[in-house]
């Protein structure tokens, strides 16, 4: 019995520090969380997190396979299911609605991660880690480009570089509305729901592909 129950116990303290890590990195970033402070939060002690993860990156890596995997399988599904759609407009509306869909997942530990996850995102992209960045183009940039393929069969009188821009702006538009859902309810004095999780993603896809619609950009370079 102790047997059985010792890979559970392994698997609740790695979950347990996976929590404190993700919860400390996204409201304190992730320079300034110490190993003893993720140790202390989590219960567990330094050593066990050596054991798990081998060191802060190896952690920060271990928090983004957690969510981006779930994620971008379910991204990949959703794609497969947009492209098989004939009429152009609602296959472009489709591809959109895949890209952005699994971000809004509600719970913070599955596909997705919710707003913490996307706290932490933002607070990692702006300190600029070399390792951080590292992770983060490994984790993102094979589905990315996927997508900005299946925009480009969409849009073939878009140049790609426009494609490029239109996508970063959907995911920071998907980011701020995550972490920040109560300002759209406060600045329309309620008539409008920022925590309601469909009404921001019909609002974030409506306005996106309006977007992706637009001429190319004749001031940019080619």
């Amino acid at each position: 019995m102790p047997q059985r129950q010792a890979p559970q116990r392994q698997a609740s303290m790695r979950e347990a520090i996976l929590d404190a890590a993700e919860e400390l990195f996204s409201a304190n970033g992730f320079r300034a969380v110490s190993m003893r402070e993720i140790a202390q939060a989590s219960g567990a002690n330094l050593g066990s997190i050596s054991y798990h993860f081998g060191s802060k990156d190896g952690l920060l890596r271990a928090i983004y396979e957690r969510h981006s995997g779930p994620m971008n399988r379910r991204r990949g599904e959703l794609l497969s299911e947009a492209q098989r759609i004939r009429d152009p407009d609602d296959r472009l509306a489709a591809i959109v609605r895949a890209f952005i869909l699994p971000s809004f997942s509600e719970s913070e530990g599955t596909e997705g991660g919710g707003a913490r996850f996307a706290r932490l995102r933002a607070v990692v992209m702006a300190e600029r880690h070399e390792e951080a960045q590292k992770i983060i183009a490994e984790t993102f940039n094979p589905i990315n480009h996927a997508f900005i393929d299946a925009l480009q069969a969409c849009l073939p009188h878009l140049p790609r570089a426009d494609i490029v821009w239109r996508t970063h702006f959907l995911l920071g538009a998907v980011n701020y509305t995550l972490i920040n859902p109560w300002r759209v309810t406060r600045l329309s004095n309620g008539d409008a729901k920022g925590e309601n999780a469909e009404e921001a993603l019909t609002q974030i896809v409506q306005a996106a592909v309006a977007a992706f619609r637009a001429p190319a950009c004749a001031d940019a370079p080619r």
